[in-house]
């Protein structure tokens, strides 16, 4: 029986692309090689970090906060991201709630994506038990989502900050084969190259993490494991789904 590969996102209609992501270095691990590549495809790709990540480190949380930042911003300039948003949400004990919503919703409406890449909001993972932060903020990204397009949730930010209200197309997160991707993009050569790169650049926060493997010595490999998935060299693979696609639900009770 013939081995089914995963089709590749339809980038080719991609203009706008907003990450979301509790801390300074979440896209780094990999996704951000596929932002090297759109962004090279004069894709605009923005980040927006829901804390400074001033809890990740030994050193008193405002200096640990502004390395932190300094160190993404860093990051981003090595993937051809311009547009970097951090919020001051606390980090370690994120919460789920109206004020995370209102605030990536804000974001949504501001940046105007046609794509949002999320978090996974699973507790349990291929990786281990998921960070409290990761899933807070995969939950009100994707609630966020929805909000952003109607014009009678979070209306102040119409009435007073002259923002409308935004419909995304499609809502993304990594994903791993077998474990729910089900798209997939190339990142084989140089968005490679630029992706571990951009996790380099975190050189302080690794340096406080005992044993943690060299950015190079992992992130490789498993582009390589999920570009198997492909048919490829390298990829980075997704969960994604088209919110203006009919349900798969309907669609193949249409079909019957």
């Amino acid at each position: 029986m013939a081995v089914m590969t995963l089709p590749a996102l339809p980038e080719e209609s991609f203009q706008r692309v907003l990450c979301v992501v509790a801390h300074p270095d979440d896209m780094e691990y990999g996704t951000s090689a596929a932002v090297a590549r759109w962004t090279a495809r004069g894709i605009q790709v923005g980040y927006l970090l829901l804390t400074r990540g001033e809890a990740g480190m030994p050193n008193p949380p405002e200096e640990t906060a502004r390395l932190r930042v300094a160190e993404q911003q860093a990051a981003c300039a090595v993937v051809g991201v311009e547009h970097l948003t951090v919020l001051d949400h606390p980090d370690g004990v994120l919460v789920y709630g109206l004020d995370l919503r209102r605030d990536i919703c804000r974001e949504i409406r501001r940046f105007k994506p046609d794509v949002v890449l999320g978090g996974g909001t699973e507790i349990d993972t291929p990786y281990g038990f998921e960070q409290a932060d990761h899933r807070a903020a995969g939950l009100a990204t994707l609630d966020a989502v929805r909000d952003a397009g109607n014009r009678w949730v979070f209306p102040e930010q119409i009435d007073d900050e002259d923002l409308e209200p935004h419909t995304v197309r499609w809502f993304i997160s990594p994903a791993l084969a077998g474990a729910g991707a089900t798209h997939g993009v190339e990142v084989t050569g140089e968005p490679l190259r630029r992706g571990v790169a951009s996790l380099e650049a975190h050189a302080a926060y690794l340096a406080a993490l005992p044993g943690h493997p060299a950015p190079k010595d992992f992130i490789p490999t498993f582009a390589a494991l999920s570009g198997k998935a492909m048919g490829v060299e390298h990829a980075v693979l997704f969960r994604a789904r088209d919110l203006q696609a009919p349900p798969q639900l309907l669609t193949e009770s249409l079909q019957d």
